[in-house]
């Protein structure tokens, strides 16, 4: 089992930049791989950017070259690198987890861009 716990969301404008922190119960490189997905208002979640225990990251095209995604090891943590924001990226944003057996996700971020 894994708990997952988000922050760094909040409000900014147009252009701006966050940084999300997603920090893990337990050594990530037990965890095969991490991600973050995110569910914009009245739409289905879907994937932003996922990272595996190897390093291999995985971005959808619609933040490729605006957002990162990194991991700190030491400290079981993934983030979200969020650069250049537009007011389509305003969602809540959750962190998960795949692990053999299961699927985990955090209790998820609010981001709001406004124009």
């Amino acid at each position: 089992q894994v708990q997952l716990v988000e922050s760094g969301g909040g409000l900014v404008q147009a252009g701006g930049s966050l940084r999300l922190s997603c920090v893990a119960s337990r050594n990530i490189f037990s965890i095969n791989a991490m991600g973050w997905y995110r569910q914009p208002p009245g739409k289905q979640r879907e994937l932003v950017a996922t990272i595996t225990s190897s390093a291999r990251r995985n971005y959808a095209d619609s933040v490729k070259g605006r957002f990162t995604i990194s991991s700190d090891n030491a400290k079981n943590t993934v983030y979200l690198q969020m650069n250049s924001l537009k007011p389509e990226d305003t969602a809540v944003y959750y962190c998960n987890a795949q692990v053999v057996g299961g699927s985990y996700w955090g209790q998820g971020t609010q981001v709001t861009v406004s124009s």
